[in-house]
C-alpha cells in the first residue's frame, strides 16, 4: 500500500511540473479594425413589362372556346385527312401536305412532256408529307401564333398569296382583295380536268367549238372538278364561261373574306373555329355590311329561289342528253351532286351507263358544251351557298350554261 502511495505521488507531481513548462499566458492584443465596404454596382436595365396582349388568348374561356368550335368543324373529321396518304391528294387532305406545298411553293404547273408524249401535275406534296397523316390544326392555317408579341398579329397566317389555280394549270389564279381568304382558297379551289396524256385538257374549246364532240377526256363516274370549288365561285374566277356578256361580281369579292361569314361570332352550332355560317348572320350584319339580314331577308330569299331554279333548269338540260336515262346520278337525298351516272364497280355499282350487268350501254356522245355545263354545275352545287358567295357571277354563268346547250 505504501509503494502505490509512493507512485501516485510521484504521478501527481509530474503531472504538475509538465503543466508549468507552458509557462503564463500573454496578454491579447487589440482587436482589428473591419475593412471598408466595396462599392455598390451599377442597376441592371429594368425588365420589360408583361404584354397584356398575351392574355386575350391565353384563357380558360378563349381556349375552351376555340377548342368546342373546332369540334364541329369539318376539318377535324377523319374523312377529311385520310386520303392525305396520297401525294395528289394530300396539299389539301393533311396538314403535313398542306405546309409541305406552302414551305416549298409548290406550282400548279404541269410539267412535259416527256419522251412518251406524257405530263405530270406538279402540285403535290412530297413523301415525307405521306406518312400519318395528321388533320387541319392550330398550326396548319397559322404558321407562328407568336413572333414579336404585338396586340397587331397574334395569328400570322400560313400564307395569303394569290392562289394559282390547279384546275388551269396555273394559267388563271383567285386573288381576294382581303388576301386572308387566299389561304382557304388555297384548299377551297376546283381540280383540273386531264386528258389521256395527263395534261390539263384546253377549256377554251369548250366554249370556241360548243357544238364539237367532246373528246378531251375520258368520262368515268367521277370525271370533275371535285368538292373545293367555294374560292373560285366566291372569287368569281375559273368557271367555263359561255356567252358574251360581261360576268360581273358581288360587292362580297372586294368587301368580304371567308371567315367574314364562317368565323363569325357564334351563333348555335355556327361561327367561330367551326368554320360553319349555316343560320349564322352575325358576319353579314357587321359594320359595312348589312344590317337586317336573316333567313327571311326578301334580298336573301330571291337570290337563293332564283339559283335553285337555274340550278334545277342546267340538271333537267343536261340529263336530257340522255334520251330518256339521267347523264347525271341521282343520289339518295333526289338530288343531282354533279357525278356521271356511270358504272363503277366500288363507288356507283348500279350506275346505268357502261353497266355490264344492265348491256353495257356506253354514255351518249356529249358536246363540248354539254361537257363544259356539266362541269359549271358541279362548281355551283359543290360550291354550297347556294349561289350567295357571289350571287351575280353564279347567275350568269348558270344562265349562260343554259343558253349554250
Amino acid at each position: 500500500m505504501k509503494n502505490l502511495l509512493k507512485v501516485m505521488s510521484l504521478l501527481t507531481i509530474a503531472g504538475f511540473l509538465f503543466t508549468a513548462c507552458e509557462g503564463p499566458m500573454g496578454p491579447q492584443g487589440p482587436a482589428g479594425t473591419n475593412g471598408t465596404n466595396g462599392t455598390n454596382g451599377t442597376n441592371g436595365t429594368n425588365g420589360k413589362d408583361a404584354n397584356e396582349t398575351c392574355k386575350l388568348c391565353h384563357n380558360k374561356t378563349v381556349v375552351e372556346a376555340v377548342a368546342n368550335e373546332f369540334h364541329y368543324s369539318l376539318h377535324a373529321q377523319g374523312e377529311a385527312y385520310e386520303e392525305g396518304t396520297r401525294n395528289a391528294c394530300a396539299p389539301c387532305h393533311s396538314s403535313q401536305g398542306f405546309l409541305n406545298v406552302v414551305a416549298k411553293s409548290t406550282p400548279a404547273t404541269f410539267a412535259g412532256p416527256d419522251a412518251s408524249n406524257k405530263y405530270t401535275n406538279n402540285y403535290v406534296a412530297e413523301a415525307s408529307a405521306l406518312a400519318l397523316p395528321a388533320p387541319i390544326g392550330c398550326f396548319t392555317c397559322h404558321s407562328a401564333l407568336h413572333t414579336n408579341y404585338a396586340g397587331t398579329e397574334f395569328s400570322p397566317l400560313a400564307t395569303t398569296s394569290p392562289v394559282k389555280m390547279t384546275m388551269w394549270g396555273a394559267a388563271k389564279e383567285i386573288n381576294f382583295v382581303k388576301t386572308d381568304a387566299n389561304l382557304c382558297s388555297k384548299c377551297h379551289q376546283p381540280r383540273p380536268i386531264t386528258g389521256s396524256n395527263g395534261n390539263v385538257i384546253d377549256y377554251s374549246k369548250l366554249v370556241s367549238d360548243p357544238t364539237a364532240t367532246y373528246n378531251l377526256s375520258s368520262i368515268s363516274y367521277r370525271t370533275g372538278v371535285h368538292y373545293g370549288t367555294q374560292g373560285a365561285m366566291a372569287a368569281g374566277v375559273g368557271a367555263i364561261e359561255f356567252g358574251t356578256g360581261t360576268y360581273t361580281q358581288s360587292a362580297h369579292v372586294a368587301n368580304a373574306s371567308c371567315n367574314t361569314c364562317h368565323m363569325a361570332t357564334p351563333s348555335g352550332l355556327a361561327g367561330g373555329h367551326s368554320f360553319s355560317a349555316t343560320a349564322n348572320y352575325n358576319g353579314c350584319n357587321a359594320t359595312g355590311c348589312h344590317s337586317t339580314m336573316s333567313a327571311t331577308n326578301a334580298t336573301l330569299t330571291a337570290a337563293k329561289a332564283d339559283v335553285a331554279t337555274l340550278i334545277t333548269q342546267l340538271a333537267a338540260d343536261i340529263n336530257a342528253a340522255g334520251g330518256g336515262h339521267d347523264i347525271l346520278e341521282k343520289d339518295a337525298d333526289g338530288t343531282y351532286h354533279g357525278y356521271f351516272d356511270i358504272y363503277d364497280a366500288t363507288a356507283n355499282p348500279d350506275g346505268y351507263w357502261k353497266n355490264p350487268n344492265l348491256g353495257n350501254v356506253a354514255l351518249p356522245a356529249l358536246t363540248n358544251a354539254q361537257f363544259g355545263a356539266i362541269l359549271n354545275y358541279q362548281l355551283v352545287v359543290r360550291g354550297g351557298g347556294k349561289g350567295v358567295h357571289n350571287y351575280p357571277y353564279i347567275k350568269k354563268l348558270l344562265e349562260e350554261s343554259i343558253a349554250a346547250i
